[in-house]
């Protein structure tokens, strides 16, 4: 089977074992950029195929939103046939990925170093929730690790309960550490001819994606605590009340906040030595914050993300997904692209030479099974 496509990673084959979100997102960023990705089902497919609602056509949204440009084969490990043909795709493919709890693939003969006896140059990923070790027994579910690694306890409000983020973030975050540990072994492999194993966890991901909060604590002996949509480090940097709703107002620095004051026609808080510098404006949050929100009443939240935008000032409005996506149309951005009849996020990394690629729908269980099998077997 040859699939002639463009990108820049065109010619890769990729043997797709993972399911569910970390590893088919960061399969799907595989195949738009032109790898070819076989993703291996079981008969009863990926698990977010039956994640609904929402649908489209009957089909969950869900599953449609990781899975394009992939062709789709269901193998039973468990029939000689079937298992026959997972391990030939290993031995042909230059990448296989997988999120089996750790060593679940060793008795199919589809584990590294299995597969690494039979094709020296293959780069294999594993992405597990909290690693190989003692953990390696620990179901890998995103909601898990939003609490283990602490960030539901930044989340919400300071009197509230904790939250998790409104999306599988970790899951995500994986998937992109996998991306690209999967890139930098393939140009390792470039170099000396040989591939390696590349392990990603969700825990790791976490602790890593918290940054200035786990850099806090390991660095400075910090443990962050919850403050609604408040920052630790920055004020003014979160929604502020204005005429008819909140407007997200931010003075990352001391010339933004200067520039804030000038449009809320308050001149003289850059020099109040309470106010001037970053650290005295968090410290004195408190007594700042009545000042800045006498003057937003006056106007509606729109009115000043005009002209607070116009000056110079980070703001937004709060959308819902809709409005985002409204906006970045506004923008240029083309943020929805058709693949089929199927309308999907584009992918959001631009080339100037090598564009993202948008060839095939998610596919249907097995859709791809018969051609797959034929050619695994010439």
């Amino acid at each position: 089977m040859v699939q002639h496509s463009t990108g820049p990673l065109a010619g890769l084959l990729v043997a797709d074992f993972s399911r569910i979100l970390a590893g088919p997102y960061a399969t799907m960023l595989l195949a738009d950029l032109g790898a070819q990705v076989i993703k291996v089902e079981s008969p009863g497919g990926d698990d977010t195929r039956t994640w609904m609602p929402p649908t489209r056509d009957g089909v969950s949204t869900y599953y449609l939103g990781i899975n394009r440009n992939k062709r789709s084969i269901a193998l039973d490990l468990k029939k000689p046939d079937d298992l026959a043909a997972a391990q030939e795709l290993s031995r042909r493919a230059d990448v296989l990925i997988e999120n089996f709890r750790p060593g679940g693939l060793a008795r199919f003969g589809l584990d590294y170093d299995s597969v690494a006896a039979s094709n020296e140059k293959i780069v294999y990923a594993s992405i597990s929730g909290f690693g190989t070790g003692a953990g390696r027994d620990y179901p890998g579910y995103d909601l898990m690790v939003q609490a283990i690694s602490g960030l539901m306890s930044l989340t919400g409000d300071p009197d509230g309960s904790p939250y998790r983020a409104g999306i599988s973030v970790f899951d995500v975050m994986a998937g992109l550490h996998a991306s690209i540990g999967i890139l930098a072994a393939l140009h390792h492999r470039g170099e000396t001819g040989k591939g390696q194993h590349v392990e990603v966890n969700l825990l790791s991901s976490a602790l890593s994606g918290l940054v200035n909060h786990s850099s806090g604590y390991v660095a400075g002996g910090t443990v962050p605590f919850r403050m609604g949509n408040a920052h630790p480090s920055l004020f003014p940097y979160e929604p502020l009340p204005t005429a008819d709703g909140e407007l997200i107002v931010i003075a990352g620095n001391d010339g933004q906040f200067r520039k804030l004051c000038q449009v809320l026609d308050l001149p003289g808080l850059p020099d109040d030595p309470r106010f001037g510098r970053n650290q005295d404006r968090t410290a004195n949050r408190e007594e700042l914050r009545p000042l800045l929100v006498e003057r937003l009443a006056k106007r509606t939240k729109d009115e000043w993300f005009r002209d607070l935008l116009a000056a110079g000032v980070p703001c937004a409005p709060i959308n819902t997904i809709d409005g985002g996506v409204a906006l970045a149309e506004e923008l240029g951005l083309d943020p929805v692209v058709a693949v089929g009849d199927v309308p999907g996020v584009r992918n959001p990394i631009t080339f100037s030479d090598t564009p993202a690629r948008y060839e095939l729908p998610p596919p249907g269980l097995d859709e791809h099974g018969e051609e797959i099998r034929a050619w695994l077997k010439s």
